[in-house]
């Protein structure tokens, strides 16, 4: 198979860290170290379409992480981009909103097992954020528990003291637990009766650098009696996995009911929006706290997003990313064991972990992934990736080849290690 090069992103790369910090600033780039080695990777795209992205030197690429979870439908969905089309002749960002953001939370309202209501804004950070605020309002308490390895955003309060710019003052009132230990969280409420504000989580415990984890048998359950019964707010970070497992929400996916589910991955196919829904209870301290933003009513991606919705209930969605990803992770298994290579795979399949488990260090699993990466398969080392619906067979065909090939070279480099 062909070996890419990347001299066009090499290029650029350089003149990027003359003016932007970084280079690439954040997930999308290198620094966050899910690029290794950086060499294996290209750094800049050029066009997108269904499955595929192809970067600035020409190169073709089966997208395994979609953008970091936005492409859910395929790049450049018809259906999406008509409405976005439409709506743009109409206009955009306004000094009003237009009626497509009652349309749009009508649709999430009528969609979201949980949600009575919807609020709009940009980023999954944003929502996460107005989330803590709101269970803060409607409690009138400081405290939050939040679960070790669980990521929210880059708010202040999502970090940890001792990251850079990170005060004791940002992080003061959070109380932390391990994911699935229910004791854990139920001695920190009996700790601090009456002041914690908001139990936050993800649906199913996706960290990167560790294997996924779903939720324990019953841990949602008592989770929820236990805010209930102690006047705690729950609130599901569905931002990654909202839409890949359940359209009714990952809650009802895992058979619970959350207060809060913050929204914002795969809401439009890559339009830019993100939302917060709550219960008919939390309504109320939902609109008293004061929290805004220039475009978070625009309306281009409130048409995206309805036609995203709509198409994704039409054709199930999450039951074809989910059929899509054990068909790919069952072959990707198998092509290993062929070489002796024990690839572990955890969380749903529509959005799963995976690593080499024969060597600790994980350079096996970073030394297979940069060659898939390099003769056309895009994964990265240690963030869960993606399924679309626009992924066919006939790419996880290819997937399976190139990932053979990668296997066996690994494999000659390092007999020392793989034992058939």
């Amino acid at each position: 198979m062909e070996v890419y090069k990347y001299e066009k992103s090499n290029e650029l790369y350089r003149r990027a860290l003359k003016f932007t910090p970084s280079g690439v600033q954040g997930h999308l780039g290198p620094v966050e170290g899910c690029f290794i080695p950086i060499e294996a990777y290209p750094l800049f795209s050029s066009r997108a379409k269904g499955a595929y992205f192809w970067d600035v030197d020409g190169n073709r690429f089966i997208d395994y992480m979609c953008a970091y979870g936005p492409n859910v439908l395929g790049y450049n969905d018809e259906e999406v981009d008509e409405a976005i089309k439409k709506q743009l002749e109409m206009g955009d960002c306004t000094s009003l909103p237009s009626s497509k953001m009652i349309d749009f939370a009508e649709l999430i309202v009528d969609t979201i097992d949980m949600a009575n209501w919807a609020f709009f804004a940009k980023n999954g950070g944003d929502v996460t954020n107005f989330a803590i605020l709101t269970a803060r309002a409607a409690t009138g308490r400081k405290k939050i528990i939040l679960v070790n390895g669980g990521y929210h955003g880059v708010a202040g309060w999502t970090q940890k003291l001792g990251y850079s710019g990170i005060t004791s003052e940002d992080v003061h009132n959070n109380l932390y637990v391990d994911w699935n230990d229910y004791d854990q969280v139920e001695k920190l409420v009996n700790e601090n009766p009456g002041e914690i504000a908001c139990f936050m989580a993800t649906p199913y415990h996706h960290p990167v650098f560790l294997d996924n984890e779903l939720p324990a048998k019953d841990y949602w359950k008592k989770i929820r009696k236990l805010c209930t019964d102690n006047g705690i707010v729950l609130a599901i970070d569905d931002v990654r996995c909202g839409f890949r497992l359940d359209m009714a929400g990952s809650d009802h996916y895992f058979g619970f009911k959350s207060d809060l589910s913050c929204y914002c991955k795969a809401l439009a196919n890559g339009s830019n929006v993100s939302v917060l829904c709550g219960t008919g209870a939390l309504k109320n301290a939902a609109a008293e706290v004061m929290y805004t933003g220039s475009y978070w009513l625009s309306s281009v991606p409130f048409a995206a997003g309805i036609a995203c919705i709509n198409k994704l209930k039409r054709i199930n969605g999450p039951k074809i990313m989910i059929e899509k990803g054990k068909k790919l992770t069952e072959g990707l298994i198998k092509v290993g064991k062929t070489y002796g290579f024990d690839l572990k795979v955890t969380g749903v399949p529509s959005m799963w972990y995976m690593r080499i488990t024969n060597d600790d260090s994980l350079t096996l699993h970073q030394e297979w992934v940069a060659e898939c990466v390099k003769r056309g398969s895009f994964f990265t080392n240690h963030h869960n990736q993606f399924i679309n619906c626009a992924l066919s067979d006939e790419d996880i065909k290819l997937t399976l080849e190139i990932a053979d090939e990668a296997f066996k070279l690994v494999k000659t480099k390092h007999p020392e290690i793989i034992k058939r």
